[in-house]
Order: C-alpha cells, then structure tokens, then sequence
C-alpha cells in the first residue's frame, strides 16, 4: 500500500477544516483534506448554514408579497402560492455553487484532496477508504481533526427521516406540510420552523426549557417568542418533556409531560427533532493516535487547541464551545498559524451568536444572566428599532439593542440585539469589544444615517448616563 507525507493532513473539510487548510497552505505548509462525502464544505455549506438560510430568504420573500408588499403600494393580481419544489432547486443551485467555490479554492492553494472515510492508524498516519476504491495511507508531521457533528436525538424519538426528522430532512420535504411539530426551541428549530410557518405550516414548538434561545441572553429568548407568534402563528409549549414519537405513513404523534406532569400529545404531519447537536468522532480510531475524548464525545484539547497528543490538534463542533462555523474558521486558522510559528489566538468572548429568524437575533459577550451571576456590577443602555428612522422606513418596527457595560469602567461586556439585520449589525459591536470600548466611545462614534446600525449608537448612548437622543 503506498504512502503519501504530508506537513499537515486536515480530517474534515467543513468551515474549520478547509479554512485551516487553506491558511496553512499560505504559509507554505503541504497540506492534505480528506473528506468523506463527494463534496466538500461539511455540515454549513451542504445541510446547514447556507441552505437553510437560501430556504429563510424565499420563504421570507413570499410572506412578504402575502402580507406587506401592498402596504409598500405593489399590487398582486391572483393568488400567490408557494412554489417549494423552486425553492428547494434553488437552494440545491446556490450549495452547489459554494461548493465548487471550495473546491477551487483547494486547487488554487495546491491541497491535495482525498475523498473518503478517514481514520487514525497511529499517532503520525491517517487511512483513507477512498470512495471510489482502495485505500491510501497518509502520514502527516501533524493534523488537524475537524469532522464536524451531527444532529442529537432524544430517547423514544426515533428519527426515521420521513415522518421524524431532522433539518437535513427538513432542507428537502416534498411539499409544504399542514403542521409541523418542533421539538426544541433552539437556533434551528427556530429557523426551520419560520421557513415552513411563513409558507403556511401551523408550527408548534416542544420546549424542554422554559424559554426559547436558552443559550442566550434571556431578553432575547421572550422577545423572539412574542414576535413568532404574532406574526407567524406558531404555538410554543415549554417546560414540556417530550416522552415519545410515533411516525405512521401520513403523520406523526408526539407525547410529552407537561409542567404539571400531565401527559398532552401533539399530531402532525411532520416532527422536526431540533435538539442540538453531537460532536461526530465515530469510527475516527482515535484511541490508535492516543487522542483522548470526555464524556460527551468530545476531543479533549488544551488551550492552544492541541490534543493529548501535542501534533495532533482539533477545531470546530468537535471540541468545547459554541457550535459556530466562523468560530470552527476561526480556530481553524489559528491552529494552522500556530503550526507556521506564529502567535494567534480566538478570544471566545467575541465570538457573536446570531439567529436568522425574521427580525434576526444576534448575540455577543456575557448575558445579563451571566453577569448576575458574576456578581458583577453593570449598566444597560437599550433602544427600540420602532424609534428608528430606518426602521420605520422599511416597516421592521420590532425588536431593540442592548448594550452592557461595566459599571465603573465603561467597558462593553456584551450586546444583544433582536432587530432587522442584526446579524450584520453585531460585527460593529463585535469590533467595539475586540478593542475593548467603552459605552461612551460607542456612543460618539459617526454613524450613517438612516441606517439599522445607529441602534446601536443609540443603546450605547443609553447605557452612557441615559444619553440616547430619540427616546
């Protein structure tokens, strides 16, 4: 069997691994992806970040025609209907495109890709059973694990893939269900539920918790939910353990205990299992490289990103924190600028949170929640978008910025936004804390205007000796 050295070989090439990959190339590291799927990009770009969001977008546009194009004074003749077959084509064209964007890139930056499934021999060689045949053993000076997860399910909830889904499913159903049931309140539940209420699914959503986004800033969480069932319709249940699901060939019954213990059931036509998700190491043989896991399946790593075994290293959703594909990139890069001799880091504090719900929801630094638990002393500053010209402009009347600030110093300790395109709003704040302002810098910096971002001027100003000018 012939060998092949690399400098570097990368096991996955999701948003942590082919970025890895890329910048070691520039640092001129030989560098090998393997990849066990025909294409690259991972769980984000085939079944994740971007098709869900392609899915979020038309969805959005069509109820926008249904429900506020003519206030904006355009007029449709007809009935609108959802076309989901086009949309789901459309969304297929888009991950394609992205896709072969990658795989330029790995020609571009002259890595060698290897597609199929990859597993440790030893603490220096990785196997690959190539797809098409046969095996070709890898010996790496170091290597980077970034496989990704896939989704967690809960007991007596057998996810079947027709009836009992996940989002993978959910990303190609065959037509727009009547109901939906969400079991989990969480980013994708969240998301996916809004695509199919806004084409004209009646969506319940299951929550063990008792509130939705229970990851961040609680605010937030009561926010969205109001928000969802105004506009969309959908119905929450929380603090409800689910028991059990059963699929039949037309629908799905799911049983849960209430607060009170009762035992309620919901049916539908489909049951989207949003639960989270679970670091994916199956069949890596990690214990033949003597890398060592904890118990939740995750590679143990040390601050620098490194294994127990010190070449070894791994990034993304297969490690500690948040489940983020910039911040899998993020550590991906400096993972491989760590290998080139450089000095790199990721400051986790800055790392923003975002929700692509429609109004966006969007997160950076510490919770209120979390500061109450410091025992630190804070400030808020908050402002409405409905005070907002922009807002009032484009009718996106609902939502607001929160900034905390500590209360001696100033500085900001996080922002939390729920509002028109926060998702691209919170990189200023993501800026503001990486340099470590202050409420008042915040506050003075120009901001053009109209525009969504001067909520954030305006809630900085708020948490400055309440100095918001337009409330």
């Amino acid at each position: 069997m012939s060998i092949k050295e690399y400098d570097l070989v990368v096991v996955g090439s999701g948003p942590g691994g082919y970025v890895a990959a890329i910048r070691a190339a520039q640092l001129g590291i030989k560098t090998a992806i393997v990849e066990r799927y025909a294409q690259l990009g991972g769980t984000c770009l085939n079944v994740g970040c971007i098709p869900s969001k392609a899915l979020l977008d038309s969805s959005e546009h069509f109820h926008n025609a249904v429900h506020h194009f003519k206030t904006h004074g355009i007029d449709i003749d007809g009935t609108i209907t959802p076309n989901l077959p086009q949309m789901i084509r459309r969304k297929d064209e888009l991950v394609g495109k992205i896709v072969d964007g990658v795989r330029f890139l790995m020609r571009k930056n002259k890595i060698d890709v290897f597609h199929g499934f990859g597993s440790f021999e030893n603490p220096n060689t990785v196997s690959v059973a190539l797809n098409d045949g046969g095996t070709q053993n890898l010996a790496f000076k170091r290597a980077i694990i970034a496989t990704g997860s896939k989704p967690a399910s809960i007991p007596n909830v057998p996810i079947d893939k027709k009836r009992i889904i996940t989002s993978t499913e959910a990303l190609k159903l065959p037509e727009v269900p009547q109901t939906m049931v969400v079991i989990g309140g969480g980013v994708i539940g969240l998301e996916m539920g809004s695509v199919y209420a806004r084409l004209g699914t009646k969506v319940v959503v299951v929550e063990y918790a008792d509130g939705v986004l229970a990851s961040m800033d609680r605010e937030l969480g009561k926010e969205i939910q109001k928000i969802l069932v105004k506009h969309l319709g959908l119905t929450f249940h929380l603090s409800h353990r689910v028991t059990g699901a059963v699929a039949t060939d037309t629908g799905v019954k799911v049983t849960a205990l209430n607060p009170a213990g009762e035992e309620v059931s919901f049916e539908a036509d489909y049951c989207l299992v949003s639960v989270g998700r679970k670091p994916f190491t199956d069949r890596l043989n990690v214990d033949k490289a003597g890398v060592a896991l904890d118990e939740r399946g995750r590679v143990v790593v040390n601050d620098r990103l490194q294994t127990s075994q010190s070449h070894i290293y791994a990034v993304g959703d297969v490690v500690r924190g948040a489940m983020l594909a910039h911040k899998a990139s993020d550590e991906g890069v400096m993972v491989a600028e760590q290998i080139a001799g450089l000095h790199s880091h990721v400051n986790y504090l800055c790392i923003p949170n975002v929700v692509y719900t429609w109004p966006e929801v969007a997160s950076v630094g510490y919770t209120e929640e979390e500061l109450k638990a410091q025992g630190r002393a804070y400030k808020t500053g908050k402002f409405p978008f409905a005070a907002l010209g922009r807002a009032r402009a484009s009718g996106d009347l609902d939502g607001f910025v929160k900034v905390l600030a500590d209360a001696t110093t100033d500085e900001i300790l996080g922002v939390h936004t729920i509002g028109p395109r926060c998702a691209d709003v919170i990189a200023e704040a993501v800026t503001a804390m990486e340099f470590r302002a202050s409420a008042e810098d915040l506050g003075i910096f120009s901001h053009a205007h109209p525009t969504f971002a001067e909520a954030v001027k305006e809630a900085a100003l708020a948490a400055t000796a309440n100095r918001a000018l337009h409330l």
